[in-house]
């Protein structure tokens, strides 16, 4: 599974990689994981630019190591596990959103 992130400045973000040990995505889309580290400054999001200038990613987690709970209503919600192939997660305001939503 791919676990991407946008939110740079979350004390589980590693060059666009999520590294937290659980993920939890509420009802409302939003990764309650998501904690901010002060010390660590926002990165200018040039993912959406790919053609443009390659992201420094960090290696891609093992699925396996992972457990990604979610709470929303949608389509890759089994019993409350995250099913998808891969999960983004957009910096939209303060607030990470789960941009792999797709409403059941």
């Amino acid at each position: 599974m791919d676990i991407r992130c946008r939110k740079t400045v979350c004390k589980y973000n590693d060059r666009f990689t999520c590294k937290a040990p659980n993920i939890l995505v509420s009802n409302n889309v939003i990764c309650t994981t998501y904690e901010k580290d002060g010390s660590k400054e926002e990165v200018k999001d040039i993912t959406k630019h790919l053609f443009e200038q390659k992201p420094d990613f960090a290696p891609q987690r093992d699925s396996k190591a992972l457990e990604i709970k979610c709470k929303a209503n949608c389509l890759f919600n089994h019993n409350g596990q995250c099913v998808s192939n891969g999960i983004t997660l957009n910096s939209i305001k303060e607030k990470p959103y789960c941009v792999s939503f797709l409403k059941d």
